[in-house]
């Protein structure tokens, strides 16, 4: 018999491929996304709906959190409702899932050890939840596929977007940063890899695993393959970088360990994710509008 799964943050970027991906595996899904429904708020105190799920929940997938693109956090994360929001995600779901002793996986970021970024200390503060309730860290490295909000959208997609709507790719920084990018499609993989392979996992004192393809890329060549996928679809695009360095994560790393690798590893590289995403928004270009 299949886990009853519940996805907190089940439209988000990883949250969207991540239910379709385990549907796809035969197991019963439960969605749990303010998108969906105001119900579905799990800032609300109390919410009935929230308790149902997770107490009838074989394994919960805690990956909603009010968080975006380097655009989104350079604007936001600085105010009060940015860690407010995240605060109470997080206090009211940590209390349901210690209530009735769920096994969990917690998504984080390897932005958690970065105390210069409220979203950073706000991670971490997630973790040491999960800590304590032993449940699960993944440490996500930029996790990257189609994106439908746009207002929290990340580089990739912005990328994408300003090339096929713009015929040009206005970046925020010089684009020398590196980043370890992450295929959504892989991502649902190794997270999966790890609900199978919990109890193993936490036999071996491992609280967290990252999820990264271990191999950074500049940011300015992911504008370049952008560039010339654009190119072969006769789209000429002009990459325009600023003078800025980046402000948000500072190219400062958390030292990833390897260890899970033996259970999981990568099967996309980013010129194959890049690729996929862009023939989704040319066959859906009038997503690209809002």
């Amino acid at each position: 018999m299949k886990k009853n799964i519940l996805i907190l943050g089940s439209e988000g970027q990883i949250g969207a491929y991540l239910k379709n991906f385990l549907r796809y595996k035969k197991y019963l899904v439960n969605e749990f996304d303010i998108v969906n429904s105001k119900s579905q708020d799990m800032r609300i105190r109390n919410n009935k709906k929230l308790n149902s799920l997770i107490k009838k929940a074989n394994f919960i997938f805690f990956l909603a959190f009010d968080v975006g693109g380097s655009r989104y956090l350079k604007k936001y994360q600085n105010t009060f409702n940015f860690i407010s929001n995240n605060i109470l995600i997080m206090q009211n779901t940590f209390e349901l899932i210690k209530k009735y002793k769920k096994k969990f996986i917690f998504a984080s970021s390897q932005m958690s050890n970065m105390t210069h970024s409220n979203y950073g200390i706000l991670k971490n503060i997630g973790e040491r939840y999960t800590k304590i309730l032993k449940g699960i860290v993944v440490k996500f490295w930029n996790v990257y596929g189609i994106e439908k909000d746009f207002s929290k959208s990340h580089v990739i997609a912005d990328f994408i977007k300003m090339g096929l709507t713009k015929k040009k790719i206005s970046m925020l920084t010089n684009g020398k940063e590196e980043r370890e990018f992450l295929y959504a499609e892989d991502c649902c993989d190794g997270l999966e890899k790890i609900m199978i392979n919990y109890n193993k996992i936490k036999a071996n004192k491992k609280e967290s695993i990252d999820l990264t393809v271990f191999q950074s890329v500049q940011i300015i060549k992911v504008a370049k393959i952008i560039k010339k996928l654009l190119k072969n679809l006769n789209i000429k695009v002009t990459i325009i970088p600023s003078k800025n360095k980046d402000s948000v994560q500072m190219n400062k790393k958390n030292k990833a360990d390897k260890y899970f690798l033996k259970f999981w590893s990568p099967k996309f590289s980013i010129e194959t994710g890049i690729e996929r995403i862009l023939k989704y928004y040319v066959q859906n270009i009038k997503l690209l509008s809002n």
